[in-house]
């Protein structure tokens, strides 16, 4: 089994179609969105986290690619600009998931974007700006 999260750009063309559908009934995929920006008639964005058996994953993806689905990981579009981080720790307190925590021996801020669910209340909670989104 494997469990990825990742990130779909719809054209507006697609918008309409039932792509999720498919990766459940087609690929035998469990989906669990996490962050969704789908209006009609619009560019969309969808934030998956995709499990199911690894090939039915590749081509469920290998599927989104053919219907013109633009697919990236969501750890490539979170990021610590670690030369803004001042490790003040406002973004601590404000993450669901625990992606950012204080290190109990150094008193610094880590940042796992591997819990990081995208939901960005980190990005106006950084008083210096270090916490960036980049879809």
């Amino acid at each position: 089994m494997v469990t990825k999260r990742i990130v779909l750009n719809f054209p507006p063309e697609l918008i309409e179609k039932p792509i999720a559908y498919h990766l459940v009934k087609d690929y035998d995929l469990e989906f669990n969105i996490l962050k969704a920006d789908v209006n009609p008639k619009e560019e969309g964005l969808l934030v998956l986290e995709l499990k199911g058996r690894n090939d039915n994953y590749k081509k469920g993806v290998a599927y989104l690619k053919t219907t013109g689905v633009q697919i990236q990981p969501l750890d490539q579009d979170v990021i610590r600009n670690e030369d803004k981080c001042t490790h003040c720790g406002a973004c601590v307190g404000i993450c669901p998931t625990g992606a950012l925590y204080v290190n109990p021996e150094t008193r610094e801020i880590i940042f796992d974007n591997t819990h990081c669910i995208a939901c960005e209340l980190c990005v106006p909670a950084c008083p210096p700006r270090a916490m960036e989104v980049h879809f």
